[in-house]
């Protein structure tokens, strides 16, 4: 299916049709043995499309150039030794040498993670070739709304819409991945941005499966050293310094790492540490305050010495320590990919692409650094960060102040107690979403409730103090208000005995 269409679009020439493995989040493409498992990203406009080519070894400079000349633009590296490509109508392969070709499919561009939890609000990533106007076009034709936020990424739309359309959209050729959202983004909270890790032949795609990080030693450990090759001069440099190493020394707590001070730059697995402003040597010049803050190059063998792990700072952001633009917090983030991790599709986790003030890792990014180079050797002293989840709000009952009495009387005996122990079962119906986006002023949720002996009554609470009573107990409805933010509601069904259950949902209000 997939030689068919590019022999429509490409002159391929002879291609050798088997070779090794691309390594995607949701599956592994066995380039000598492919066979289409699922909808070709069909839907395109003129232009050009993007197709994968893997060669038989590392795509250096030379075969770079040649695609140029070819009129093939490369966009994205994926390991190993492919290149995710734009080519145009006619475009000429023969010659470059090779030895397969093929597109992603719609499920390729879906993070997993969407599967395992409702939500309806997504961050939808472009390849950098697309026109967003074409892209917004596109992602409202498929049923989603845009949300507007000043911190997103260019390429990088936030969309909310029913959760089934995203295979629609995952289908637009233009589209590179689909991720959750975070309430963050929704909610229009400041946040920090990355673009992802780097390699020389070109960024690395959010559908891309990790690599290996470096190569261990004979123990199966991983010493790394890091040099600081200039620093800022918005925060006294005893302090950049100590901040990065923090960072270094949170991620080696728990992974089998160490780092320790090098005494010269671009020394081989070593992480030279560098703040400059626009333009600076590599092919990822900085934009100036705001956007990106930092970029970090994934470790060799991805990437070749000096360069490998090496991290980059924007010299003009004005950086501080425990406020706004945190060193630490974004340290810590670059640190993940200079160990060899790319971006959480999980909100909330430090590896997520966009995020604020960070204390610690989370469980997601300890799990993805201990699958690179295990747990540490000793078992670290700072606590995990469990990742965040909404913390559902129960209602107080206040104990009621006793009038008092000139004498005192005797205790009432308390009635007996009934031997009803089952709490009632409850389900939200409406929405039916865990975490949803709105801009109105409220939302209208709906469910039923039942219990062995009866319901007696059905409450609502949010997390920003309001709180009443659902109309109906069986089956039930309330119209919750909300405030501008996130908002948890949290329903909570009684039966005649006190026993209770909740069920609790996360609204945006934008």
């Amino acid at each position: 299916m997939i030689r068919a269409t590019l022999m429509a679009c490409l002159l391929l020439g002879d291609l050798t049709w088997a070779q090794g493995a691309i390594r995607l989040k949701t599956r592994t493409i066995d380039t000598a043995q492919w066979v289409s498992q699922g909808r070709p990203a069909g839907r395109h406009v003129l232009g050009g499309r993007h197709y994968l080519l893997e060669f038989p070894s590392y795509p250096g400079p030379e075969v770079r150039q040649e695609l140029a000349r070819h009129g093939i633009r490369v966009l994205q590296y994926v390991p190993d030794n492919t290149l995710m490509v734009l080519a145009g109508q006619g475009s000429n392969m023969e010659g470059l040498g090779a030895s397969w070709a093929g597109e992603l499919e719609a499920e390729d561009k879906i993070s997993p993670l969407l599967a395992t939890q409702a939500s309806n609000a997504f961050l939808v990533i472009f390849y950098p070739d697309v026109d967003m106007e074409m892209a917004r076009a596109a992602t409202q034709l498929e049923g989603f709304e845009v949300l507007e936020n000043p911190d997103l990424l260019p390429g990088q739309l936030l969309a909310i819409g029913p959760y089934n359309a995203i295979w629609g959209l995952a289908a637009w050729d233009q589209v590179s991945y689909i991720m959750p959202a975070s309430t963050d983004l929704l909610a229009g909270n400041p946040v920090m941005a990355c673009p992802g890790p780097l390699t020389e032949a070109g960024p690395i795609g959010d559908y891309v499966e990790v690599g290996n990080g470096w190569s261990k030693d004979t123990s199966g450990s991983v010493a790394l050293r890091y040099f600081f090759e200039s620093l800022t001069d918005k925060i006294a440099a005893g302090t950049v310094e100590s901040e990065v190493e923090r960072a270094f020394q949170v991620w080696a707590s728990y992974a089998n790492v160490s780092f320790s001070a090098g005494q010269v730059e671009g020394a081989v697995r070593s992480i030279d540490i560098l703040f400059a402003s626009g333009a600076h040597g590599d092919s990822y010049p900085f934009d100036g305050p705001g956007g990106v803050l930092a970029h970090t190059f994934y470790p060799a063998p991805m990437n070749g010495e000096p360069i490998a792990g090496d991290m980059h700072f924007d010299a003009s952001e004005s950086w501080s320590v425990g406020t706004n633009t945190d060193l630490f917090s974004v340290a810590l983030h670059e640190t993940g990919h200079a160990l060899g991790l790319g971006h959480s599709s999980n909100p909330g986790a430090v590896m997520y692409p966009y995020y604020r003030m960070q204390t610690g890792l989370t469980s997601d990014d300890i799990a993805g650094i201990q699958a690179l180079y295990g747990p540490a050797v000793t078992t670290p002293a700072v606590p995990t960060v469990p990742t965040p989840v909404p913390t559902p709000v129960v209602p107080v009952v206040p104990t009621p102040t006793p009038t008092p009495t000139p004498t005192p009387a005797p205790a009432p005996t308390p009635p007996p107690r009934s031997g009803d122990t089952t709490p009632p079962s409850l389900s939200i119906l409406s929405p039916g979403l865990t975490m949803v986006a709105t801009s109105s002023a409220s939302i209208a949720v709906s469910g039923t409730a039942s219990d062995n002996v009866g319901v007696a009554v059905v409450k609502w609470t949010t997390s920003n103090g309001y709180s009443g009573t659902a109309a109906g107990t069986g089956t039930w409805s309330a119209s919750v208000p909300l405030l501008v933010g996130t908002n948890v509601v949290t329903i909570r069904a009684f039966d005649a005995a006190g026993n209770s259950s909740w069920r609790a949902i996360t609204v945006v209000r934008r």
